[in-house]
Formats: C-alpha cells, structure tokens, sequence
C-alpha cells in the first residue's frame, strides 16, 4: 500500500466580523476581526459613512463574513462597502454572509453596498436584518450581477439564497428573498424571470412618507438599457431594475438615488 509523505492541509477559510456603533455625535465603538474591516473616511457633507471591507478579496467556499451597524437614537448614517463584493467557484459548502442592521428611534439609515458579482460555480447564502424602532427609517440597496460581463462570462452552475427581513417593533414590514439554483438558470432568459439580464438591483425605502416617492421615482427610470418597475405599499417604497449591462444599471442606481436623499452619493463609489 502506497502512502503519501505531502501532509494533507485542508482549505484556509475566510472568516470576519465588523460592528460600528454610531450616535448623534459620531462613532461610539467599533468591532472588527479577521477578514472583516469597518473604516470611516471624512465627509465634507452629509451623515457619516461607514465603509466596510473584506480583505480577503471575495467570498469561497465556507467562508464566513458579518457586517454589522448599530445607530443609537437620533443617529443618522450611510454605510457602504469599498468595492464590489466578490462570490467564488464554490466545491465544498455555500459561503455565508450576514447584515444585521439597528436602528434607532427616530434615526435613519442608508445600507449602500456596492454590487454582488456571482462568479460561475459560485454558492452563496445571504442573510440582511434590518431592526428600526418607533420613528426611524432606512433606504436599502442591493445589486446583483452574473458572471464576469467584461469577459462575457454566463454563470452555468449558482448557488444563491438571498434574504432580506425588515422589523420595525418586531413586527416584518418588509421580506424581500431570491433563489438561484442550476436547475433555473436556463430558464432565467424567460419573460417571467430576468428577461434575458444579467444584471439586477433592488431598492427600498421604509418610512411613512415613502409611498409618497412613487410618482418621483416613477419619472426618474428612464435610463436606455434598463428595464425598472416601482410600487409603493403602505410605508414602503421597492424599485426593481434588470439589465444585461452593469453600467447602465449603476447609471439608473445612481439617478434613483439622488432622486430619493439630499444627501452625495457614498464618496467610495466609482460613478
């Protein structure tokens, strides 16, 4: 019987955490280990920006990534991430990445992220809690493109399980959740799915006046390339936009946004 000498050394894993703890004034604590950073650049205008990072470049198999605010009453804040968010070919278990978001009595939020490329073979489980108390509100981003779109790269085999969970009270306001297997992606091109897009971005408002943001927001799709809806429940505002190029995805983002806060966009962002 053949014995290898090479010792068996199984995969590193990613793992990282980051907490940022804001009131009125500014920071009150930070958190932060392993893969997972929080920093927070100088604004000249605008409420303070928290921008996290994964150092370790993306998202493999069992890798495991949390990023966490919390704004004390009154607080207001924007937070974001440096760079797109990278989820690799995947052999072993789904990585798994966490958002868990407090915020507040009568404090505000804006969760920016930068997008999601899913890479082919990629398998990923994403979990966003979102927290509000009596009087506070947020606005949530989410952007998720397939496959590398420069080399022209068509995801054949995904893993994806997204969900996104709103409580104000502890009662949901908002559930917003997506899954992607191999079994759908052939039949994404249908009309009843993605219509043929490759890209996808999802944004909603939560606060009393959002329905209010239906007409404006309504007038403000009109990016060429990018096909969007909007529809406002009672205290929720939710665009949704596909289209089969990031650019002109990002462009619409970009407008919507500027539509719906006073406030520039996150200074990190390319646009």
């Amino acid at each position: 019987m053949f014995v290898s000498a090479v010792p068996f050394h199984p995969h590193q894993r990613s793992q990282g955490a980051a907490h940022v703890v804001m009131g009125p004034r500014g920071l009150a604590d930070l958190a932060q280990r392993g893969s997972a950073k929080a920093m927070l650049p100088r604004v000249p205008v605008g409420p303070p920006e928290i921008v996290f990072l994964n150092t370790a470049g993306g998202l493999a198999s069992g890798d495991r990534l949390s990023f966490a605010v919390t704004l004390r009453p009154g607080a207001r804040a924007l937070a974001t991430t440096q760079t797109a968010e990278r989820a690799y070919r995947a052999e072993g278990p789904a990585a798994r990445a966490e958002v868990r978001l407090e915020v507040g009595e009568n404090g505000w939020l804006d969760w920016l992220p930068q997008e999601t490329i899913l890479f082919d073979g990629a398998r990923l489980d994403r979990d966003t809690a979102v927290d509000l108390a009596p009087g506070a509100g947020c606005l949530l981003v989410e952007m998720i493109v397939l496959g590398r779109l420069a080399r022209g790269e068509q995801p054949r085999r995904l893993h994806l399980r997204d969900r996104r969970v709103v409580r104000q009270g502890g009662r949901t306001v908002h559930h917003d959740a997506m899954a992607l297997d191999d079994a759908a992606l052939p039949r994404l091109d249908g009309p009843a799915l993605l219509n043929g897009a490759r890209c996808l971005a999802t944004l909603a408002v939560i606060a009393p006046h959002a329905p209010d943001l239906l007409g404006p927001a309504r007038a403000a799709l009109d990016q060429p390339g990018v096909t969007s809806a909007a529809s406002a429940p009672p205290g929720r505002l939710v665009i949704r936009c596909l289209a089969r190029d990031d650019w002109p995805l990002r462009r619409q983002v970009n407008r919507l946004l500027t539509m719906l806060r006073p406030d520039p966009l996150p200074r990190i962002w390319q646009v």
